[in-house]
């Protein structure tokens, strides 16, 4: 019950909190008020009944006296108001001695109050029978009642004196306990006091404390963030009051905060790596720029070689020899110097003639190779060693059958020169060639190792270069394309050259 209670205080506003904390206060002080009233009226109740019967028997003999002069007045002069003040005295008379004692007792206050009932009596019954005697003119009988009536009456008078004293006594010896009762009844209405104002502290301390205690978590959080310093708890405040937006506004920033911070730390890191790889990557270029310069003197020796070779044939008289050596000798010096360099499209077609001039002699008939070039002169620029690969590719994959065709073709469509390059092997598969394209995306030069003919050399390298230096260059990934040959057997290279180039 009280965690429910907890809970939906929890739930609602420090407005709401704050008013109905004062609205409990208010209610305990006006209790206490009240409570505080009713035990002092209790007290005079009590010291005021201490002295009630005094007071009463006072008004008794009051009108006791009041009914003794209307009858000695009615006796004497014999008036109507004299005998309409005795009637009225005596009926009030009448009426205040019902109420006393009717009763003997052995009790000494309430003997005499019976006294005084029986005395009463007999003065009501003799002056009663006077005033009629005094209304009959019967003069003789009214003076016996009469005499009577007063002796009835100074009898009376004195028993009342006398039951006064005693009820006086009696109050006097009840006095310390009334007295007791006083401050037991002013000791309790302090108590009560007490109690509700540490009630009314209690309730005020947990409310303030309840508003507080979040505000003071949250000044620690915000000094230390201040601080710079991040790794602190979060609040994780449900409740739905103000206190509860601001906690969970804070843990929001806070999350912010570490989010935006392990950000910065993982591009930090990342830019390390970066610069870590860069220093790596230029080592490697300054290395490679050594061996280059180192191996500068194997391509010299190479090329003075192969002349030399060709001195010889040409001086025994061996042109095919001669010409068969210049021919490797130009294809291995093309490759040489259009290294990282852009060539024209004669360029690399003058390329393609050495190259296939190689093949035929290695291959003899088995190679078929035509070309289909207008008589015009290409002089957009492309990668060095564009067309050797595909020419090549094409010839590993036509000499699977007897005898290889391949056909190398010049166009152009629109605003594009198009080179296309075909063969009639068995055709490339959708698998190959969509791996193909996803390498070229993605800028790898390999093909996966499931699609690698473990039998022969080929893996895909030369044909994805080819693609990625286009891409590259042109920065377009749809100037290249592989489709079937126009005999629906083999593969067809397609390559589209803007002409502005």
């Amino acid at each position: 019950m009280i965690k429910k209670i907890k809970q939906y205080l929890k739930n609602k506003s420090l407005r709401w909190r704050i008013l109905f904390s004062i609205a409990i206060a208010i209610i305990f002080l006006t209790s206490s008020l009240i409570i505080t009233m009713l035990l002092d009226n209790y007290s005079m109740k009590t010291l005021s009944e201490s002295y009630q019967s005094n007071s009463e028997l006072t008004y008794f003999s009051q009108k006791l006296s009041a009914t003794e002069r209307a009858m000695e007045d009615y006796v004497n002069y014999r008036t109507f108001e004299s005998i309409d003040s005795y009637y009225n005295s005596k009926n009030k008379l009448d009426i205040l001695n019902h109420d006393t004692q009717e009763f003997p007792s052995r009790n000494e206050i309430i003997q005499k109050e019976y006294i005084v009932h029986q005395l009463t009596e007999s003065f009501i019954y003799y002056s009663g029978n006077a005033v009629a005697a005094r209304r009959a003119n019967n003069l003789e009988e009214m003076d016996f009642f009469y005499k009577h009536s007063l002796d009835s009456y100074n009898y009376l008078q004195s028993q009342i004196l006398e039951l006064n004293n005693l009820r006086l006594n009696q109050n006097a010896a009840n006095y310390e306990e009334n007295h007791r009762k006083i401050t037991m009844t002013r000791t309790l209405s302090i108590l009560f006091f007490v109690i509700f104002v540490f009630l009314i502290f209690i309730l005020l301390y947990f409310t303030i404390t309840s508003i507080t205690a979040p505000l003071f978590e949250i000044s620690e959080v915000a000094h230390k963030v201040a601080k710079r310093d991040f790794d602190v708890p979060l609040f994780n405040n449900n409740s739905n009051d103000e206190i509860g937006n601001i906690c969970k506004a804070f843990d929001r920033m806070i999350i912010s905060i570490r989010e935006y911070i392990d950000t910065i730390w993982e591009k930090a890191r990342t830019e390390a790596e970066l610069k870590e790889k860069e220093i790596e990557m230029q080592s490697l270029y300054t290395d490679a720029q050594l061996r280059a310069l180192q191996n500068q003197i194997n391509p010299h020796f190479l090329f003075n070689t192969l002349n030399t070779g060709a001195q010889l044939a040409m001086m025994e008289n061996a042109d095919k020899t001669c010409y068969f050596i210049e021919q490797i000798a130009d294809f291995f010096r093309y490759n040489i110097q259009q290294q990282k360099k852009t060539a024209s499209i004669d360029e690399e077609l003058g390329l393609i003639d050495n190259f296939v001039y190689i093949m035929k002699v290695r291959f003899g008939n088995r190679l078929i190779f035509t070309k289909d070039i207008p008589k015009t002169r290409f002089t957009q620029q492309i990668p060095s060693m564009t067309l050797q690969p595909l020419v090549e590719n094409c010839i590993k994959h036509g000499l699977k059958n007897m005898t290889c065709k391949v056909t190398l073709k010049i166009y152009e469509e629109g605003r594009y020169v198009v080179i296309t390059v075909s063969d009639n092997g068995e055709g490339m598969s959708e698998k190959t060639k969509k791996a193909v394209f996803q390498a070229v995306s993605s800028g790898i030069t390999r093909l996966p190792s499931e699609l690698i003919d473990n039998r022969s050399s080929h893996n895909g390298t030369g044909l994805i270069s080819v693609f990625l230096r286009l891409k590259l260059q042109f920065r377009r990934d749809d100037l290249f394309d592989i489709t079937k040959s126009d005999n629906s057997e083999g593969t067809k290279f397609i390559i589209r050259i803007p002409k502005n180039v």
